[in-house]
């Protein structure tokens, strides 16, 4: 064989190589980005629903400690927004929402409470149902993605 086809020979399959290469490296650098992409959208969605259960589970406890007049509407909407934990997040942070849930229809079954006792409540920290769930949640975020 002529050395000069080697030659040529060497350096075509040297530039299919290289190509090769190129494409591949390229590649796994679009899948590395696209899911880093996913998972920074998966935390965002994550971080809003819980912002949202957080607001509206507080407003309803505040009411419940207040008024025995249960808004069934409002109350519909938590347990929607549990539900979408149930599919988005870790299993605490769906089971810390349903227990925020419980306590806030426990509550509006209990005697209000008045100014007096409320006061107190808040200096001992006893009226913070949201707690359990807070912390479930910030475990949840800054975690290493969604522990299922």
């Amino acid at each position: 064989m002529d050395s000069g086809y080697i030659s040529a020979v060497a350096a075509l399959v040297g530039s299919v190589i290289g190509g090769l290469t190129s494409l591949a490296a390229s590649w796994v650098s679009q899948n590395t980005q696209a899911r880093t992409q996913q998972l920074i959208g998966d935390k965002s969605r994550r971080q809003e629903l819980y912002k949202a259960f957080i607001e509206e589970a507080a407003k309803l406890y505040a009411d419940a400690l207040v008024s025995e007049k249960l808004e069934v509407a409002k109350l519909v909407g938590l347990y929607a927004m549990a539900s979408r934990m149930r599919i988005l997040s870790a299993p605490a942070v769906f089971d810390k929402a349903d227990k925020v849930i419980q306590a806030i229809v426990d509550t509006y079954s209990e005697p209000n409470r008045a100014i007096d006792d409320l006061r107190g409540a808040i200096h001992s920290h006893n009226l913070d149902p949201l707690r359990n769930f807070s912390e479930a949640c910030r475990e949840d975020l800054t975690g290493p993605g969604i522990k299922h």
